[in-house]
């Protein structure tokens, strides 16, 4: 997979996709793809959910869906994360998030 190439995937009931957060970071930013995950820095520490709960609320509205929508399938606990987005196609998830990428 290339770097700059964002990998979603079909997914039962949504679309899929890899993210690499970066916590306690300077500011909240979808930063870019690398190796097809999707690069997120994040100011929520990873203590008790506040990382995933800040995830979850800036993908939803980067995506334009509700943060609840955001599921995380995979990776809780790490910075590496599968997600899945309710409602959505792959199609449409990649157009959402490739207009606000940077």
């Amino acid at each position: 997979m290339r770097a700059g190439v964002l990998d979603v995937r079909e997914h039962q009931a949504g679309a899929s996709l890899r993210v690499r957060v970066k916590p306690r970071a300077p500011r909240d930013a979808i930063e870019g793809v690398r190796e097809g995950a999707l690069r997120v820095s994040l100011t929520a520490p990873p203590i008790a959910g506040e990382a995933n709960g800040a995830l979850q609320r800036l993908l939803g509205k980067a995506a334009r869906v509700a943060p609840s929508s955001v599921k995380i399938l995979r990776g809780a606990s790490g910075r590496e994360k599968v997600l899945r987005f309710e409602g959505l196609s792959a199609a449409e998830l990649r157009a959402r998030l490739e207009t606000r990428r940077h």
